[in-house]
């Protein structure tokens, strides 16, 4: 009996819908660039349960015959191939033949479509690649592709889709890139009945600001630079511009996104000793460069592309990069003119007499007067309880370290070490309510991209636990009103874009990132060890310590407490 058998059609298109679509938002980027390539100038997107039940794309373009109607769901039907040669020389989006044949294995589609000179369209209802319908339709002109139930037959592939609020993201992040790469097509996306984001048609530069914020206009630097090899044109952010987070890197290449590090790192590099090294600049580019000299077959999802002289691009996107910078007066510059460490801006024929600064201090202010260290807190009652057993008054060292004697042992505690183990625990552990917010005294409104607002409300509960009241409006704007005790006002935004990154890096909502957001926050918001402390702050310190589980290491593992025996302190005499 022979082995080898071939494939039936359903199980080969299924194969490669695992390769093409690997998730809702794959399926949107084909539908999109589909009507891209057909010329519409207004596409509108609806999804609902971030594109698990419904994927619905609207547009004015060409529109299909009946025939094509007919064939467009079949494997390697395309409209853009007709020989080998056009492989190489690719100007259009979708090419293959494989998008719509791979997404009607996988779910119950429905095609409607109708051309300007025809006067009436078509639907076609579909249900495992296979045509379960089909009947003459009054409709606009365009075409409309209902995607219902995504993987509804691919039982093992839905299950492993993350979160909707992952998978949201990956949404907005491809309708994002080809909103960004052709914004003289008007775009619309709506989930759920509601609008994400409106677009009119625009400039590349009013394209930008719609997307990422109209306060961020001042941060664009133009570029542009035109060489036989490649033409570049777009923006670049301002070094204040770059973020904790990635997010606003993009490259389209003839009007397609891609990926490419070693692009990149030559944008990193004409930004270096302006930013620092955890921080990314901003840059959107486009790239024109003959189709003849780049590959775009490398990958099924197309975000990839093989230069074919990609060391050359490197040196003229790097150079390009400084210019740009250097052009807006960016880059940083030494006047030479004057020597303005021997200036005086006083009247030396004045006999001025000049007294030292003086420094006023609040005895009455106490840092921990919050929850973490009042009177009413559980943590004060054992301080009372235990005080006999601090035989002596702790003292500080050097505003870094606390000695003190406790059952004939002398212990020295990092401080602020210890602060931060109280802080983790404290964090991780919201059975005893939020963490204590301070309000402020004026609300602060902060601009984030829409990638970073819909991370940022998916996580909302968690930052109000922790200490953030906040509120999301239309603009894309975060409104604070309070934040943790001891966070300062400047540090929010970094704050909160470290939050996000972690999101970003890991995908999905678990103990692990927890664990991770009680660390940064921690950091952030445990005393300084040059902090002088009072008698008081000092043993609630202590005695929260003490209570911690773990009280001997901080979140990082670094050690917290010395005990030092009689025993040892004899021996060194």
């Amino acid at each position: 009996m022979d082995l080898i058998q071939v494939l039936p059609k359903q199980i080969a298109n299924q194969i490669a819908a695992g390769e093409v679509i690997q998730r809702p938002s794959s399926a949107v980027k084909e539908l999109i660039e589909n009507s891209i390539d057909s010329g519409a100038d207004k596409i509108e997107l609806f999804i609902k349960d971030s594109g698990k039940s419904l994927i619905k794309v609207v547009d004015n373009g060409s529109g299909m015959s009946i025939n094509d109607s007919r064939n467009c769901h079949k494997r390697h039907y395309t409209s853009k191939i007709k020989k080998i040669n056009d492989l190489f020389k690719i100007n259009t989006m979708g090419f293959r033949g494989e998008a719509l044949a791979s997404i009607a294995s996988i779910s119950m589609m429905e095609v409607i479509s109708k051309r300007i000179k025809d006067s009436i369209g078509i639907k076609i209802i579909l249900k495992n690649g296979q045509v379960a319908d089909e009947f003459e339709h009054v409709s606009k002109n365009g075409t409309t592709i209902n995607v219902k139930n995504l993987f509804y037959n691919v039982p093992a592939r839905r299950k492993f889709l993350k979160s909707n609020n992952v998978e949201l993201r990956h949404i907005t992040n491809s309708f994002i890139r080809i909103a960004l790469a052709n914004p003289d097509v008007e775009m619309h996306f709506y989930s759920d009945d509601k609008r994400i984001l409106f677009l009119k048609k625009s400039n590349f530069r009013k394209r930008i600001i719609n997307i990422i914020g109209s306060n961020k206009n001042e941060l664009l630097v133009p570029i542009s630079e035109k060489t036989s090899l490649v033409n570049i044109s777009g923006f670049i952010g301002k070094p204040e511009a770059a973020k904790r987070t990635r997010g606003e890197q993009y490259f389209f290449v003839n009007g397609r996104f891609i990926k490419n590090n070693y692009l990149n790192h030559a944008i990193q590099k004409g930004f270096s000793e302006l930013i620092g090294d955890k921080y990314f600049p901003s840059y959107f580019i486009n790239l024109k460069i003959k189709s003849d000299l780049i590959d775009i077959n490398i990958h099924p999802t197309k975000t990839e592309i093989k230069f074919e002289n990609e060391k050359e691009i490197y040196a003229i996107l790097r150079a390009t990069t400084r210019k740009s910078l250097g052009e807006y007066n960016i880059a940083p510059s030494i006047d030479f003119a004057q020597e303005i460490a021997f200036q005086n801006n006083y009247n030396s024929s004045k006999n001025l007499r000049f007294s030292e600064p003086k420094i006023k201090i609040d005895t009455n202010y106490n840092p921990f007067d919050n929850e973490l260290f009042t009177k009413e807190n559980k943590q004060k009652k054992l301080i009372e309880e235990n005080s006999n057993e601090i035989n002596l008054q702790p003292i500080q060292l050097a505003n870094k370290y606390i000695i003190y004697l406790m059952n004939d042992e002398l212990n020295v505690i990092h401080q602020r070490r210890a602060h931060k183990r109280i802080l983790y625990d404290r964090i991780l552990d919201m059975k005893k309510g939020p963490i204590p917010a301070q309000k402020l005294m004026f609300e602060k409104i902060i601009e984030f991209n829409i990638d970073d607002v819909k991370i940022i409300e998916s996580i909302q509960k968690k930052l109000v636990n922790i200490g953030f009241q906040l509120k999301i409006n239309d603009l894309n704007n975060v409104v604070f009103h309070a934040i943790p005790n001891n966070l300062i006002e400047s540090d929010i935004k970094s704050t909160i874009e470290d939050i996000i990154e972690l999101y970003k890096q890991k995908e999905k909502e678990n103990t692990k990132i927890n664990s991770e957001i009680a660390i940064s926050l921690s950091n952030k918001l445990s005393i300084k060890s040059s902090r002088p402390l009072s008698t008081l702050e000092m043993k609630d310190l202590i005695m929260q310590l003490l209570t911690c589980e773990n009280y001997y290491t901080c979140p990082r593992g670094k050690k917290i407490i010395k005990k030092i025996t009689n025993t040892e302190i004899e021996n060194n005499f």
